[in-house]
């Protein structure tokens, strides 16, 4: 769920991004995956090393029961990105970020940042106020990620003690932060530009 490392890619514990964030957009198309979308899903990650791979199964449940707030990325007929995420059970208000995967023919086209800012504009995040995901400390690009998606949405960042190296993960992963950007208001709320921007992204079906 959380970054580990950057060596020239955004690093998750299913996440990589080896994008520029700022980088000009191009043409993937984003919608709500379906089942037949979980062994792509699953293919994205495992040509993305290092990450640590879920089981097909995983990914499969993450296009159903999650599908309402996980987005693919499309482009040239390839599924080239996937966001996968969460309502946290106890505060549906937070949208919890739990992969992310970019793949290399859609680099350089800011496309983490588009399928966030997708979610957040989803019927399902229609209450959410707050968006949380966790990073290790040294993960700068994941840092900046999402402090542009606080920057954008115009919302304040925090980071607290999490999952510690030693006692949640026996020594075998560093630390992680939990990062909560928010309050801000639903996209269900907002009369602002987002929703006309990235009304070209959104789910047809």
């Amino acid at each position: 769920m959380a970054p580990v490392s950057f060596t020239g890619n955004l690093i998750w514990d299913g996440i990589i991004t080896p994008e520029n964030i700022d980088g000009p957009r191009k043409t993937a198309s984003l919608r709500v995956p379906t089942t037949d979308d979980g062994p792509a899903v699953h293919r994205l990650i495992s040509e993305c090393p290092p990450l640590d791979e879920n089981s097909l199964y995983c990914n499969l449940l993450q296009c159903d029961h999650f599908a309402a707030t996980t987005v693919v990325a499309e482009q040239d007929g390839d599924l080239v990105g996937c966001i996968s995420g969460y309502l946290v059970p106890a505060r549906p208000d937070t949208l919890f970020i739990w992969q992310v995967a970019v793949g290399s023919a859609a680099r350089g086209q800011g496309l983490a940042l588009r399928m966030l800012l997708h979610l957040l504009e989803r019927p399902a995040c229609r209450a959410v106020r707050f968006m949380e995901t966790s990073i290790t400390p040294d993960n700068d690009a994941s840092w900046g990620l999402f402090r542009k998606l606080a920057d954008s949405r115009d919302a304040p960042l925090t980071d607290s003690d999490w999952f510690d190296r030693e006692r949640h993960f026996e020594g075998a992963h560093d630390s992680e932060r939990l990062v909560r950007i928010g309050p801000f208001a639903a996209a269900g709320d907002s009369e602002s530009g987002h929703h006309d921007d990235h009304n070209d992204e959104r789910n047809t079906a």
